[in-house]
């Protein structure tokens, strides 16, 4: 098993008592992403006003490489970066007719960037929204091409859920759109955490995700793929997104670049950019693919289930995805009416997870060994009555 605790030292060693088990959530950042942020600091220094040439040059084409090259894109020129998903939703959302309500089909599942997003929408009958329960998880892709039968302007819905961890068929969602639909695959959970091909769809699916978690680069660093002849005018728009206008713009019309330019913001933080390179060139270097990483998080998953499959409140029976449904990301979600008391108590320990309602989530990384899981049981055992 891999053990590449050395290369978070900084993270890991800042708070040695600490066990970190939320890479679903704010993955550590591997030590090469210090000296690259120390980078952005001396470009923009050294380059002062030039600095946005180099930006959107070379880190900006780099970033784009490293991020098609792991979706197996067939064009890098696809890709638009934004500081965060938000950005992207509301320039797609631009994309669709003022006149009417937004027609959407999405699950019950979705993040809140989305989720709340649409909901306010939905409060002043700016969207028309169908939701598709996620769970039952068997019958989830037969439903939700049932729903996707009716007449819709978007269809929205992640790659792995947030709440859950279950991850989806994205090429079969992706087909069940149909032909007219505009397509969103929210990828935030699985970027990274697992092997993902976007060739088959890259002409009908836009694909969003970012740094934050398992390309571990931290925040600023998000990015979509946006396929050709899909939202090319959105109305939402920056200054970014007059570079490389290629389309000539009719006479009164704001022109666009037919590529990933058209969904471009305005200024913004570039460091963590500079961050997102060095992490994909280290993982390069390294010889560590999303395939590589996965496989490590799912070991790391059987040997916390087998250690506590005797505690009641996180038992097999507790778990959300069960242990032998391989359509899951790199974390567990148990649900369990003391999900909050388990929180609390495993943060008293010094312990990361995080909380939903009933549902504890525990992610696993590649800061991890069989060492920080037997530890996390060691701590878990320790708490007594919480875990009845």
């Amino acid at each position: 098993m891999l053990d590449l605790r050395s290369r978070f030292s900084r993270f890991l060693d800042a708070a040695p008592e600490r066990l970190h088990f939320a890479a679903h959530s704010h993955h550590p950042w591997p030590d090469v992403t210090r000296a690259a942020h120390l980078q952005a600091w001396d470009d923009a220094a050294r380059l002062v006003d030039d600095k946005w040439e180099h930006v959107l040059g070379p880190v900006l084409e780099e970033f784009r490489a490293h991020a098609a090259g792991h979706l197996n894109l067939p064009d890098s020129g696809t890709i638009a970066v934004a500081p965060n998903t938000h950005e992207f939703l509301k320039r797609i959302l631009s994309c669709f007719p003022a006149d009417r309500p937004v027609r959407i089909l999405t699950s019950d599942g979705e993040f809140h960037s989305f989720s709340r997003q649409i909901a306010r929408l939905e409060e002043e009958s700016l969207a028309a929204v169908t939701r598709v329960k996620v769970e039952p998880f068997a019958s989830f892709e037969d439903r939700f091409r049932s729903a996707a039968a009716g007449e819709h302007d978007l269809v929205f819905v992640s790659q792995v859920f947030f709440n859950s961890g279950f991850a989806a068929d994205v090429r079969s969602l992706v087909d069940a759109a149909g032909e007219r639909a505009l397509v969103v695959i929210d990828g935030y959970h699985g970027f990274m955490a697992r092997p993902m091909d976007l060739s088959a769809v890259a002409q009908r699916a836009f694909y969003i995700a970012g740094g934050y978690k398992y390309a571990m680069a931290g925040e600023g660093a998000c990015f979509m793929h946006c396929p050709p002849d899909w939202g090319p005018r959105p109305r939402d728009t920056g200054w970014y997104a007059a570079f490389g206008a290629l389309a000539a713009a009719q006479p009164g019309q704001v022109g666009y670049s037919a590529d990933g330019w058209r969904f471009m913001g305005a200024t913004f933080d570039p460091s963590g950019l500079y961050r997102f390179n060095a992490v994909m060139r280290w993982l390069r270097d390294e010889g560590i693919t999303p395939a590589i990483v996965h496989a490590h998080a799912i070991a790391l998953q059987q040997l916390f289930v087998q250690h506590v499959a005797d505690i009641p409140a996180l038992g097999r029976a507790r778990l959300v995805v069960p242990e032998d449904e391989m359509r899951r990301g790199n974390f567990l979600t148990f649900e369990t009416p003391g999900a909050q008391d388990l929180h609390a108590g495993l943060t008293q320990r010094h312990v990361v997870t995080d909380v939903r309602g009933n549902r504890l989530r525990i992610g696993f990384g590649l800061y991890q060994t069989q060492e920080e899981v037997s530890e996390l049981v060691r701590r878990l055992q320790g708490m007594g009555p919480a875990l009845a």
